[in-house]
């Protein structure tokens, strides 16, 4: 039975005179909002995707060591290809002719280091034998030039019973267990790199053809491209080194020999291999060396030492590298100093050796996809200047063309 009018009035006249109950009637409870259901997944996917990254992250901090070791290896199987590459053109095997290679570089080094090393020995046991008279000679200086009483005997004392000394070989002693697994770890990496740089070199054109199995055939055009780049630029970057250290070695050579201070070859060889193949600081550390051998001889020659090395850098940065890494690597000196700078804050040490052929590679490789223009004949351009001269005599010329016209 439909509600009469006098029930429907009733009922709004109960509610307008009982405004509690209104109130109560519009806070009833509604019924809840549903969850979406792409929510959940959402959420799992984002856990999913952090735990992810964050394994990542790990995974690559635990294997930046051996990262390294293998971008090591690949420029220096880079560095080796050319010479792999002849003798296998001659019908030698890849795999002998990569021996070959890594054991003329093998003789080379340990004949470096030995003589070297013998030739330290023989230096620190004389400046141990003549280091009385050194401090001799100091002392005498000391007393002459500032009208003091020193002593050798009581200076030797002192310095034998310091606090300093005795700490510091208390602490040598605690610290061989740190260098001897220190100098294992280096042979370890030094053998990882070999391995993989014998396996870079000796399986080149396989490991080409596995990397370009899986890119179509635009893109496998411009991986044999960057590879033959990179090998070109590494091998230029190789070769510029090994002649600048040729000069370098035959220059400070000369400057030894005609100082006569002892293992004048040897330590030619040093300078010349470590000013070149250490960017930044080799240069000083190569001299440092011939510095203090010229010292336990005559203190003058250390100066003269000094002077030669820095003379002959400047030599050097501005006339001779430039000439010759202008056929090798192709790379303005500006660009070489800042890649080298990149290359240390990026990877330390590592990034200091490769940084100038990486930055070779990549410049040469980008080239062939820059469209080049003829630049404007503008003396803002070109460096030339104008005359002032000239200029004015263009300007009358001009004017008398257009009278005559």
């Amino acid at each position: 039975m439909a509600p009469t009018e006098e029930t429907l009035s009733s009922d709004s006249s109960d509610t307008d005179d009982n405004p509690s109950a209104a109130r109560a009637s519009s806070e009833s409870p509604q019924p809840a909002a549903r969850m979406p259901r792409w929510l959940p997944r959402a959420m799992v996917l984002a856990l999913a995707l952090v735990a992810c990254y964050r394994l990542a992250s790990w995974a690559f901090d635990q294997l930046t060591g051996l990262l390294l070791n293998i971008l090591i290896a690949f420029f220096l199987a880079l560095a080796i290809e050319p010479a792999v590459d002849r003798m296998a053109a001659r019908g030698m095997r890849r795999g002998l002719a990569t021996g070959l290679v890594f054991l003329a570089i093998l003789v080379g080094t340990a004949g470096f280091f030995t003589l070297l090393g013998s030739m330290l020995a023989d230096q620190i046991i004389t400046m141990v034998q003549e280091f009385p008279k050194y401090l001799d000679d100091v002392v005498s200086w000391i007393n002459d030039t500032f009208h003091t009483h020193l002593s050798r005997l009581e200076i030797q004392d002192s310095l034998l019973h310091s606090d300093w000394l005795q700490s510091y070989v208390k602490n040598s002693a605690n610290n061989v267990l740190d260098v001897s697994a220190q100098v294992l770890g280096g042979l370890f990496k030094t053998l990882t790199v070999a391995l993989f740089a014998f396996y870079f070199a000796a399986d080149g054109p396989r490991l080409r053809r596995a990397l370009c199995s899986v890119l179509p055939p635009t893109r496998q055009v411009e991986v044999l491209r960057a590879w033959e780049i990179a090998v070109a630029k590494t091998g230029g970057y190789i070769y510029s080194r090994g002649l600048m250290a040729l000069i370098s070695g035959v220059a400070h050579y000369v400057l030894l020999e005609a100082l006569g201070v002892p293992y004048a070859p040897a330590l030619a060889v040093w300078v010349g291999l470590i000013s070149q193949f250490i960017p930044t600081i080799g240069t000083y550390l190569a001299g440092a060396l011939p510095m203090l051998i010229a010292f336990t001889i005559e203190p003058w020659y250390a100066l003269w030492v000094l002077i030669f090395v820095v003379i002959y850098q400047q030599f050097e940065n501005y006339l001779l590298q430039p000439r010759i890494t202008a056929r090798t690597v192709d790379i303005h000196p500006a660009v070489s100093f800042g890649s080298v700078i990149a290359g240390t804050a990026l990877l330390g040490a590592v990034g200091a050796l490769i940084a100038i052929p990486a930055t070779a590679t990549l410049q040469a490789f980008l080239g062939a996809y820059i469209k080049r223009y003829d630049v404007t004949d503008d003396p803002r351009v070109h460096g030339r200047t104008r005359r002032r001269g000239a200029s004015a005599l263009a300007r009358i010329r001009a004017a008398l063309v257009r009278r005559g016209g």
